[in-house]
């Protein structure tokens, strides 16, 4: 969509009587485990109900599978390898300068609208994005005191922009070493919590032994928790007369916390639940066009009406996907990685179309990719602990080849790598040309060979 058309479309929301509030939930590490995406270990009736009166996206990508870039690109609307935010923002990374004014936060802040943020930020200036309220402590696994306090933040004069970020279901770190657990519940919540066994395990690792089982189904315990926290921000939101002048975003911000999941360029890594409710646009449906968290910020700006930046952003208003299910969409969807920490440089990027997926991996044959997540060593226990597929995919996790190529139909959980096998040459050159032609779209500065080295040997901080 041309800057032109962005501002055309956005011209019968600048003629409502009252301007469209924001609120945008966010999710820490959170897979495709609601009910509404096919999850039937645990109940989120909340999430379900509004994603039933809503948009819920099928296949949803963040930009990267890490915290700080993931949110770094909803904030601008540009890959982290435009934005700068490359890797996380205790690892010594940022957004570049000029885009520090073009966040969410200050664009909306320009136009009249009150912001607040409630938990995390963790992108990098953090004093550069102007909240008129900001909670702290940063705490919000403790979702009945969520509640409360954006209700009174609402309910102050509107328009208001107000970021919700819920600590679940992100590992939670105690002691020196830092130990990662999962705890099942948190005063409470949930109130019955699912028991380990076999059937917690995630058909995406498939390692099977009592650790991994207790780490699965606590990991299911906390998104139940996110559920209930998420059923009282909204009615929250009802209380205060302002759901029907309100867009409400919902996401996780990666995948799950697990080997082959965050940090990777897999779909467990990638995908995530994306459930959009615009009053007066949306129409309820289950969508199947393949969207990004790259298309959060031109969304909200077509709401509010507020200016557009003047760069090239790189996703879409979802407006017309929202009202139409047979609105013209993008066909392929790409994301990457770059950093987790400020460790191991394993850049990669990744594109998709509605069966098949490519991986490059930028640094194949020169350096192995950082392995364990967050507590997390399902790779070093599948020798033993894994079938056969499983093993073989922990191997290609652990060092993988510069290209790989996934059928999703027949292999939605990436175990089987054919690429080169001869199978599909036509998907291979297909998304090969488009992710060349996105990368070079977007300003991919990895084109260039000595960037990719400047990074490799980047000093920490």
């Amino acid at each position: 969509m041309t800057r032109r058309s962005f501002l055309l479309a956005s011209l019968p929301l600048l003629a409502q009587r009252r301007p469209m509030n924001v609120l945008f939930i966010t999710a820490d590490d959170l897979g495709l485990y609601l009910g509404c995406y096919g999850e039937k270990r645990i109940a989120t009736p909340n999430l379900d109900k509004f994603a039933a009166n809503g948009v819920q996206f099928e296949t949803a990508y963040v930009a990267q599978a890490s915290c700080s870039p993931s949110r770094s690109a909803m904030f601008t609307g540009l890959m982290p390898h435009a934005n700068g935010q490359y890797g996380l923002a205790n690892g010594g990374f940022k957004l570049h300068e000029e885009l520090r004014g073009q966040t969410i936060p200050n664009i909306l802040k320009r136009a009249g609208y009150r912001t607040g943020i409630i938990g995390k930020l963790h992108v990098e200036p953090e004093d550069s994005f102007r909240w008129d309220y900001r909670q702290q402590p940063n705490e919000t696994r403790r979702v009945r005191t969520v509640a409360p306090q954006a209700e009174a933040f609402i309910r102050q004069d509107s328009p208001f922009f107000l970021m919700v970020n819920f600590s679940d279901p992100h590992a939670f770190a105690k002691g020196q070493p830092r130990e990662w657990y999962f705890p099942p519940d948190v005063e409470g919540i949930p109130e019955r919590p699912l028991a380990p066994s076999a059937a917690t395990l995630f058909d995406w690792q498939r390692v099977d032994n009592p650790v991994q089982r207790e780490r699965t189904a606590n990991y299911l315990n906390a998104v139940v928790r996110f559920d209930t926290g998420v059923g009282l921000l909204l009615a929250a939101l009802e209380r205060t007369g302002k759901a029907n002048d309100t867009l409400v975003i919902i996401i996780g911000d990666h995948g799950a916390p697990f080997e082959r999941g965050k940090t990777t360029v897999y779909e467990s890594g990638l995908r995530v639940p994306f459930l959009v409710r615009w009053p007066g646009v949306s129409k309820p449906h289950v969508s199947a066009k393949m969207v990004s968290t790259v298309d959060i910020l031109p969304t909200i700006l077509d709401a509010t009406g507020a200016a557009v930046p003047p760069h090239k952003l790189h996703g879409a208003s979802l407006r017309g996907v929202l009202s139409d299910p047979k609105a013209k969409w993008r066909e392929f969807l790409a994301a990457e990685f770059h950093f987790h920490g400020a460790g191991i440089f394993y850049p990669r990027r990744a594109i998709r179309d509605a069966r098949f997926k490519l991986i490059h991996n930028l640094r194949a044959g020169k350096v192995k990719p950082p392995r364990g997540i967050d507590g997390d060593n399902a790779a070093a226990k599948s020798a033993t602990d894994a079938p056969a597929d499983a093993r073989k995919a922990f191997l290609t996790y652990s060092d993988p080849p510069e290209f790989e190529l996934y059928d999703l139909a027949a292999d939605p959980v990436e175990f089987r790598n054919v690429y080169g096998t001869g199978a599909h040459p036509g998907a291979e050159e297909r998304l090969k040309k488009a992710l060349a032609a996105w990368r070079k779209e977007t300003g991919d500065p990895a084109l260039d060979p000595a960037f990719v080295e400047m990074l490799a040997n980047r000093k920490p901080g």
